[in-house]
Parts: structure tokens; sequence; C-alpha cells
């Protein structure tokens, strides 16, 4: 069971990666996914990266485009019956050109020796066009 402690926690470790982002704190990506870890960005074009050195190159690539901020938001932990560990929330990116976007992340976090790290991150664009119609 999740103490306090736990999700106090997540929660720091969800809004550590907007600051190591957007300082391009590359080399700290340990800091946040797991060795095993799984990044899947295919909503945004850029595939499924697995380990934090795949991220970081990931991230560090001069193709790849990255928000001028990350704003991690609307947190949400629970705990599955088998123990798996789900954090979902919302990301707000601050653009270049003025303009904002809107990111859900759909995490499995996993506590390691070192904390509390993410072994599996998907991506999903908010996009207008995927809007559930009201029933």
């Amino acid at each position: 069971m999740l103490t306090v402690e736990d999700k106090l926690a997540i929660r720091e470790l969800l809004a550590l990666y907007g600051h190591v982002i957007d300082e391009r704190q590359f080399s700290r990506v340990h800091e946040l996914f797991s060795p095993d870890g799984c990044y899947d960005v295919s909503d945004f074009g850029h595939g499924v990266h697995h380990g934090p050195a795949a991220i970081a190159a990931l991230w560090a690539d001069p193709g790849s485009r990255h928000p001028l901020a990350h704003h991690t938001v609307d947190i949400v932990i629970t705990e599955d019956g088998d123990g798996t560990v789900r954090a979902l929330c919302k990301g707000i990116g601050l653009l270049a050109n003025g303009k904002a976007g809107s990111v859900t992340y759909r995490d499995v976090v996993t506590k390691t020796a070192n904390g509390w790290r993410i072994a599996e991150r998907v991506a999903v664009l908010r996009r207008a066009d995927r809007i559930p119609e009201i029933s």
C-alpha cells in the first residue's frame, strides 16, 4: 500500500521531469527513469525508447522539438491490486511561438534503491479531434 510519503515522492518525481528537460540537463535522465524505463512518444512521431541513455539521446537530438517549458498538473496516483503503481497527469507545454500544447502522461512508476522512477511513460497528445462527444 502506498504511503503519503510515497505519493509525495512520486509527485516530486513527475515535477522534476519538467525541470530536467527544460534546463536541458539530459545527464540527469537516470533520476527520472528506471534503468529499463520505457518512454513512448509515438504520438509525437518519435517512437518508443528504452533506458535513460536512449531517452537522453532522443532529447539531445537537434531534431527534437521541445517546448520552452513543461508544467505538470492534475496528478492522480493509483495502485493496482497487483501492486503496480500508476500516475496519470497532464502536461502543459509553452511553445517558442507563444502557443501552448497539452499532453496526457500515462505512467507506471516503480520504487528503486534510488527512489521512485518512471518505468513506463506514454505521452498522449491532446487534440481537439480526440475529445469524446458528450452523451
